[in-house]
């Protein structure tokens, strides 16, 4: 066994660091984020008088960045959003291609880049970094999703706001709470392994 196997908990990993590596378990990694962020985009619910519903996708994907890194995280949301617009229709409410929501997704590829990089510089290792780390992607996600609505319906930066950040904040503060216990507890038990 690698001396990094038996440390799992060393800075400079990320959860999925702790399985044996090859291109395979990338690939599978890869894969895999992608579709989970798919499955979570499809609990969806409608928000009224906004064209961006509530879903589980930016969660999914903020794990998928946190607990892939970097690389694999930006590979994971790309595919994810390349396979949307070719037509897999697994976007929010089972829909593909490009909507006034898609901004949202490009801000997931770059959220889930940083926050895998904070990631591997420990940031999902205990609850207040962590929570540091869930505001940090859900501010880029609205800062892409937001100005990309505004663009793609006409409406004001106001009335996008509206639409697309202030009925989310709830939601995603509980998000980040499942986060901040959920990430610190994995790196707990994959010590005591």
């Amino acid at each position: 066994m690698s001396t990094a196997a038996a440390t799992p908990a060393r800075t400079g990993q990320v959860l999925a660091d702790l399985l044996p590596a090859s291109r395979v378990r990338d690939a599978a990694l890869v894969l895999g984020g992608a579709a989970l962020t798919g499955l979570a985009a499809q609990l969806s619910v409608p928000v009224p008088g906004s064209p961006v519903p509530v879903t589980g996708q930016t969660f999914a994907a903020l794990l998928v960045g946190t607990s892939l890194g970097a690389g694999r995280g930006f590979l994971a949301l790309a595919l994810y959003a390349v396979a949307g617009l070719a037509g897999v229709p697994w976007f929010a409410g089972a829909s593909s291609g490009v909507a006034p929501s898609f901004g949202y997704i490009l801000g997931m590829i770059l959220a889930a880049t940083v926050v895998g990089a904070l990631a591997r510089r420990g940031a999902d290792r205990s609850v207040w970094r962590m929570a540091g780390t869930m505001l940090v992607g859900e501010a880029i996600i609205y800062a892409v999703g937001v100005p990309y609505l505004a663009l793609a319906t006409g409406m004001s930066a106001t009335a996008a706001i509206a639409a697309g950040l202030t009925p989310f904040l709830i939601g995603d503060a509980l998000k980040a709470a499942l986060a901040m216990g959920a990430l610190p507890t994995a790196w707990k038990f994959a010590n005591k392994r």
